[in-house]
């Protein structure tokens, strides 16, 4: 166990900073039920879809394409049960594609991780006329949940994942006039706004599901050095290489506040929380501002619209 495990402790749950995803759905049946995780090809989503289904569910594995998805599925465990689609975030038509491969599937959904996600891109990269990070983390995730709303099950849950970087997003939270980039461009700036997205995304479903069984997390899972570095500089992958042992999370470590929200029965009661170790946290003062949160679905139902 690190360090910081050990300082931090647990929270009132029992789970805390060092606890893995298999000892937070430990005892957790999901028989029955169907979770969609995106970004499952590696890392964090990877050991979402494995731990997932070794609770008994069904997972339907999302990667780029669905050969990598049905890598992903085996090297999980799970081949023949499990179901491979692809899923291109940055690519509206394979978001909606895949959307109607899960309604044709006739699945209902118990869950969706919203996983996937890519980090910190060191130079300005645009596609649909948008930055990158903001069109693949929060758009890509955007239209494929509001896709999949007739599909979810009464008591479902929606996980996106978030992460302490959305502490780092503009002054004004989301530049919604800067959302090309092309005004002014900072890596860790863009990164933190379009993690900022998903928690007012998951905050704004959570309102929006009030009155249902329903319910939405943003999750932070910690700072653990998986795929998403690999746009980094290379001094900054040898100090997540360095610091690993003394202080970052490991892989089953980092889906484990993931994998609680999406299946353990303690989560709903936090619904519209940002949660890290399994616990509820304190999100930026942005990051509580409903009427942004607001703001930003109408925003991106038009953005929705114009990549139809």
């Amino acid at each position: 166990m690190s360090l910081l495990a050990v300082l931090k402790g647990k929270g009132e749950n029992g789970f805390g900073y060092g606890t893995t995803a298999e000892e937070a759905t430990a005892g957790v049946d999901l028989t029955g039920k169907t979770v969609l995780v995106t970004g499952c090809t590696v890392g964090l989503g990877l050991e979402t879809t494995r731990v997932l289904h070794k609770r008994g569910a069904h997972v339907i594995a999302a990667a780029r394409t669905a050969d990598k998805a049905s890598a992903a599925i085996t090297a999980a465990g799970a081949a023949g049960r499990a179901t491979p689609v692809a899923c291109e975030l940055s690519e509206p038509s394979s978001v909606r594609a895949c959307a109607a491969a899960v309604r044709d599937s006739g699945r209902r959904l118990d869950a969706i991780v919203c996983n996937a996600g890519i980090m910190a891109l060191p130079e300005l990269q645009q596609k649909h006329g948008y930055e990158l990070q903001f069109l693949t983390n929060h758009i890509g995730h955007f239209l494929l949940v509001t896709g999949l709303l007739d599909q979810l099950t009464s008591d479902a849950r929606v996980v996106m994942l978030s992460s302490g970087a959305h502490k780092q997003a503009p002054a004004a939270g989301i530049e919604f006039d800067n959302l090309s980039g092309e005004r002014g461009y900072r890596p860790w700036k863009a990164y933190g706004q379009s993690k900022l997205a998903n928690l007012l995304f998951a905050s704004e479903l959570s309102r929006r599901f009030v009155g249902t069984a329903r319910v939405a997390f943003a999750i932070h899972p910690g700072v653990i050095r998986t795929e998403l570095v690999r746009h980094l500089s290379p001094f900054a992958r040898g100090a997540f290489a360095v610091l690993g042992p003394l202080g970052l999370k490991t892989i089953p470590q980092g889906a484990a506040t993931q994998c609680y929200a999406a299946a353990h029965p303690d989560a709903r009661r936090h619904s519209g929380a940002y949660l890290a170790d399994c616990n509820p946290a304190e999100p930026s003062r942005h990051g509580k501002d409903t009427a942004l949160a607001g703001k930003l679905w109408k925003r991106s139902e038009e953005i929705a619209a114009q990549l139809a």
